[in-house]
């Protein structure tokens, strides 16, 4: 059957990490106010403590791994209070290629190896959206064993660097999201995946886009009555069941258009369109534009901005 979660980290398209080793000594708090690209985060020693917009705060210790998707508003600080006078605003690089937050004599209080990425795909705010906001994972050591793998192959030029990178980004992701205890805590992907009434019939629609789904079709396989398996799947995932389906095969659909992979009549029975100008009139009012002129590299000025880098982290 067809793994919803691979697919949907796969369809993210993740590249371009950045990674480096941060350290942090004395009172320190450093706060990112920029959205939209995933950070990670593991904890090499120490301790320290993370802020997130809509989450209790949480005290990070040595083993702990962090990843917000969408990198939503958060503030790092040292284990003691901070005021004011403690903001970092550039980081000071240390000999060995270290950065330094707080105070560059003293004897690090933690260290942790700290990490962004783009998601390519245009669809990346929607697929991110089905995520969990924020997973924290405490003991799972090979998460930071992947994070320094992706840090070894981002700094070398090896053949086919691009490629494993990717390939170790969507590792590093599916390790993250089906390690964390708590992902079910929030409506999305992850927790829809969760519920045994749920699993199977996402599992059916990711296997079967072509098929033409009801929701009462869909409520008979999760064995629930139409209205209770609607509800039910509206609170975990976080849309409507046929919202889920229609954003799922746009997806899909877009993905094969920019890999020029099959015709739009090709497409439009994939995705269980009765014919190529009902695909292009469900595919026009849901992305902007037909599917001919996406294919000819309109997805280019219809997937939106860039999201702002974290300039600190760039530095050197």
């Amino acid at each position: 059957m067809a793994d919803p979660l691979a697919q949907v980290v796969t369809l993210l398209q993740p590249a371009a990490p950045f990674s480096k080793r941060v350290s942090g000594a004395g009172r320190w708090s450093l706060r990112r106010t920029e959205v939209g690209r995933p950070f990670y985060c593991a904890i090499l020693a120490g301790t320290c403590r993370l802020a997130a917009d809509g989450h209790e705060e949480i005290l990070l210790r040595e083993g702990d791994f962090v990843l917000i998707p969408s990198a939503h508003n958060f503030t790092m600080s040292s284990h003691a209070p901070t005021g004011p006078e403690d903001v970092v605003h550039t980081p000071i690089l240390l000999p060995g290629g270290e950065f330094r937050l707080g105070s560059p004599e003293a004897p690090a209080d933690v260290r942790q190896l700290v990490g962004y990425c783009d998601f390519r795909s245009p669809d990346a705010d929607l697929l991110a959206s089905l995520l969990p906001q924020l997973v924290h994972i405490r003991g799972v050591d090979r998460l930071a064993m992947l994070m320094q793998l992706v840090s070894d192959e981002a700094s070398a030029q090896r053949p086919a660097r691009d490629m494993v990178l990717e390939r170790l980004l969507e590792v590093l992701l599916i390790e993250a999201f089906r390690s964390d205890r708590e992902a079910d805590a929030w409506p999305g992907l992850v927790r829809g995946l969760s519920d045994k009434r749920l699993t199977g019939v996402i599992r059916r629609m990711h296997e079967h886009p072509d098929h033409s789904w009801t929701v009462a079709a869909l409520a008979k396989e999760a064995g629930l009555s139409r209205s209770a398996f609607y509800e039910r799947f509206r609170r975990a995932v976080g849309v409507a069941p046929m919202e889920y389906l229609l954003a799922w095969r746009m997806a899909l659909a877009k993905d094969l258009l920019r890999r020029a992979d099959a015709s739009i009549t090709e497409i439009a029975e994939r995705l269980g369109y009765s014919s190529a100008s009902t695909f292009t009139v469900a595919f026009t009012r849901h992305v902007g534009l037909p599917p001919a002129r996406y294919a000819r590299g309109g997805w280019q000025n219809a997937s939106g901005t860039e999201a702002p880098r974290a300039s600190w982290l760039l530095v050197g």
